[in-house]
């Protein structure tokens, strides 16, 4: 197993642009079955308004070189994500006020799983980010009582069963059900970031993802969030942002873009990287 030492290392992680005096360095986490490639669109635009920008590969990316950064033992929940981001943060010296009562000019954009896991860091460092930008978030994913997450349990057993039957044709069926099926070339792409993934891999995490309940920690999150949601998420229904919206203790906004599936980043760039440039100066 890798050392936590060299974790930043094993991450891919890297630092893009500099920023000028009084902006903010931008985190970009991706979600389940991505890599950093997913923010190549709109990487430049943040570099080109002197943004600093972090990116990183999550452990169970097939950008990871080193097969065994994946644990299932270890990432059995959100909790151990957040923790290896924490580190990471600490590593790279952004956050410089973790210990003080300010907020720290750090800026977190987590798409799907990773907006969940942005929360409990934010939760276990409360200091440690002055916004969370949450794309695609979702806490639930299974209907329950008056709660409507978007699947059905029976939906998401099958879904497992599929990945572990024949996983290539698994990640080709995902791929065109979550992108906009008139953005083909954003759906080859993650397409490809998702096949580099290790079937069993992709197993254990769809499990942690879509059977996991992380409505309870909402309430206990008091950072500003800004929640950016497409019209129509094939992923996550309108219903869950709303609800997101009335359970986060801290202020949080609710965004709409004009676009299906749940990666406005690849098929609607421009209004995505427009509406966080206007939340970063707000």
């Amino acid at each position: 197993m890798v050392m936590r030492k060299d974790l930043a290392e094993a991450m891919n992680v890297r630092i893009v642009g500099s920023s000028t005096a009084g902006k903010e360095t931008i985190v970009l986490a991706h979600g389940f079955g991505g890599d950093q490639s997913i923010w190549d669109k709109i990487l430049p635009y943040l570099c080109a308004h002197h943004y600093q920008v972090v990116l990183f590969d999550w452990c169970f990316s097939g950008a990871v070189k080193d097969p065994t950064l994946y644990d299932p033992a270890r990432y059995s929940s959100y909790d151990a994500f957040a923790d290896d981001l924490i580190y990471v943060m600490d590593e790279m010296k952004l956050n410089s006020s973790s210990s003080s009562s300010s907020s720290s000019s750090v800026v977190f954009v987590g798409h799907s799983m990773s907006a969940i896991i942005g929360c409990i860091a934010s939760i276990k460092r409360p200091h440690l980010f002055r916004k969370l930008l949450l794309v695609g978030p979702s806490p639930r994913f299974i209907n329950e009582d008056e709660y409507e997450g978007g699947f059905h349990m029976s939906e998401i057993e099958d879904m497992f069963s599929s990945i572990e039957s024949n996983f290539e044709a698994w990640a080709s069926s995902f791929a065109s059900v979550v992108i906009d099926s008139s953005d083909p070339v954003s759906i080859r792409k993650f397409e490809s970031c998702l096949k580099r993934m290790r079937g069993e891999v992709a197993l254990a995490l769809a499990k942690i993802v879509f059977l996991s309940d992380y409505r309870d920690i909402l309430e206990n999150v008091v950072t500003p969030c800004h929640i950016i949601q497409t019209r129509n998420d094939t992923a996550v229904p309108s219903s869950v942002p709303k609800y997101m919206q009335s359970k986060i203790s801290g202020k949080c906004t609710l965004d709409i873009i004009e676009t299906n599936g749940h990666f406005p980043q690849l098929t609607a760039h421009i209004q995505f990287v427009e509406l966080i440039l206007t939340i970063l100066t707000s």
